[in-house]
């Protein structure tokens, strides 16, 4: 008894193991039927901004109805060209992730179109902390002083929003966007338009800057109209001084009544004279 009992096991046992292998030689059959190309992709990973050689380069077997747009067959068609984004190992080669053919290496070639990359000095707290990483937005701040504006030649201290939605480009000499680790750096290069730039460096030599981090999908503009010491101590702001003259008013004199008189006529002669006198 006890042996029919393992005999019917291995047969189901026997039976379990043809129905694997029948199932993978069927999707073995099955994958080899899909047709393939060949397409370049990175054999290691490559940092924005890096010059391609061949030796970053392997070309590997890619689904044909799967083959992304822009993706290259020829190695030699990427030699001397420059990435403009980080590739990870394995990541196809696209046209969109490269720079203009003739464009050099470094910084430079990741700038995108009317831009321009501007280097401001930060700290630990002008830095979030080394929060601000490459490929993070940011707000610029500067803390000046601001013309009161009354003629009195006055001016009141004031923060205020001057950039916004600035992308960070490089911390330090760094342009990685693959690391998240927070790095406490001296400089931090963002990427602006001309006319920002001009703003940033009046900005910078007329008061103190701060980076203020963004939410990565936050692109909302900033509406504040700036914070002042009156608001951030909860007092009134001060009346402005008036300059106008007082104007005197004038009263109508009284007129005084005239004084009681006595009067006597006199004839003298035939002539009469009146003379009064006071009482």
């Amino acid at each position: 008894m006890k042996n029919l009992k393992a005999f019917g096991l291995l047969l189901l046992a026997a039976l379990f193991g043809l129905a694997a292998a029948v199932y993978t030689a069927g999707w073995v059959s099955k994958q080899a039927g899909i047709a393939s190309n060949r397409i370049v992709v990175a054999a290691v990973d490559i940092q924005l901004g890096s010059k391609i050689s061949p030796q970053m380069l392997v070309t590997a077997d890619w689904p044909s109805g799967s083959i992304p747009a822009g993706a290259f067959t020829d190695l030699n068609a990427l030699q001397e060209r420059v990435l403009k984004v980080s590739v990870l190992r394995g990541e196809p080669i696209l046209e969109g992730k490269l720079a203009p053919v003739g464009t050099r290496g470094g910084l430079s070639a990741v700038i995108a179109e009317g831009k321009r990359a501007m280097t401001v000095r930060v700290n630990d707290v002008v830095g979030v902390a080394g929060f601000a990483l490459p490929g993070n937005y940011v707000d610029v701040m500067v803390n000046t002083e601001r013309d009161v504006g009354d003629g009195s030649r006055t001016s009141r201290q004031i923060s205020k929003t001057v950039l916004e939605n600035v992308l960070v480009l490089a911390v330090a000499q760094e342009a990685g966007r693959d690391d998240t680790k927070p790095r406490v750096v001296s400089a931090v290069t963002l990427e602006l338009s001309p006319q920002d730039a001009e703003k940033l460096d009046l900005a910078r030599s007329v008061g103190t800057l701060s980076l203020v981090l963004r939410n990565q999908i936050d692109n909302g503009p900033v509406t504040t109209a700036g914070a002042t010491k009156q608001q951030l101590f909860g007092e009134k702001p001060a009346q402005p001084k008036s300059t106008a003259r007082p104007v005197p008013v004038r009263t109508a004199a009284r007129s005084k009544a005239p004084p009681e008189q006595s009067c006597v006529e006199v004839i003298h002669y035939g002539t009469r004279v009146l003379n009064c006198f006071p009482r």
